[in-house]
């Protein structure tokens, strides 16, 4: 049996979720702001009281490793480390976009979405770079992916070999902004959730693909680029 806490903090939302065997058995969340720090490790401490899980127990702590928000993925990873490292227990990392896959596939399967022609359509999880460029890759309607992870600013030929006549579906907290200039997108509300890292943490827990905690850092696509502030200093 796996008991796997679960943390997803790459984006504006902060959520924390609790998994056995690969089903999320309760689950915390937060939109307001980007309050992380203190968010993340309070959820995880209800978490544990509302279930009577000692945090010894654990089998392992899952962490969505980006694409996203510089400071968010940082708080998160450095959070899920330092409970593996005092826990002396494994860390499974799982591609943010992929995990956003998850819950929009989960959604599906349960009805909250309606996409006609799902098991053709093309999955496009769109997490937000700022301006009108998104974190994004392609999936297909079984989540297997069908292109690498890349930074993409939107135009109207954005996507255009994968907008070929299938479904064209996006989601995330990148892809309202995308809507009118993706014409023909289908746009479904799905948002990043630590439910989307339960099933995929549990298989790769399962096959020992686990991270070195001392070398691990989080997946940020681009550099961070520190902008000069314009105020002067007296």
């Amino acid at each position: 049996m796996s008991l796997i806490l679960c943390i997803e903090t790459g984006t504006d939302i902060c959520s924390v979720g609790l998994a056995r065997d690969g089903e999320l058995v309760s689950l915390r969340e937060s939109d307001e702001g980007r309050d992380h720090a203190k968010n993340v490790a309070v959820f995880v401490d209800e978490l544990l009281r509302e279930n009577d899980v000692a945090a010894e127990e654990l089998s392992a702590v899952a962490v969505g490793m980006g694409p996203g928000s510089y400071t968010g993925l940082r708080i998160g990873v450095s959070f899920a480390k330092g409970l593996c490292y005092g826990l002396q227990i494994p860390l499974v990392a799982v591609g943010s976009l992929d995990s956003l896959v998850q819950v929009a596939r989960e959604d599906y399967e349960a009805g909250i979405i309606d996409v006609e022609q799902w098991n053709d359509a093309v999955l496009c999880p769109m997490v937000d770079a700022r301006r009108m460029e998104v974190y994004t890759q392609m999936f297909d309607a079984k989540g297997q992916s069908l292109n690498e992870v890349k930074a993409e600013i939107i135009a109207e030929d954005s996507f255009a070999e994968w907008r070929n006549g299938r479904p064209f579906v996006i989601f995330g907290n990148g892809a309202a902004k995308c809507q009118e200039v993706l014409t023909d997108a289908i746009l479904v509300n799905v948002t990043p959730s630590a439910r989307g890292l339960a099933a995929l943490a549990h298989q790769r827990f399962e096959a020992g693909q686990t991270e070195d905690i001392a070398y691990f850092e989080p997946f940020y696509l681009k550099d961070f680029i520190v902008i000069p502030s314009k105020k002067k200093l007296l």
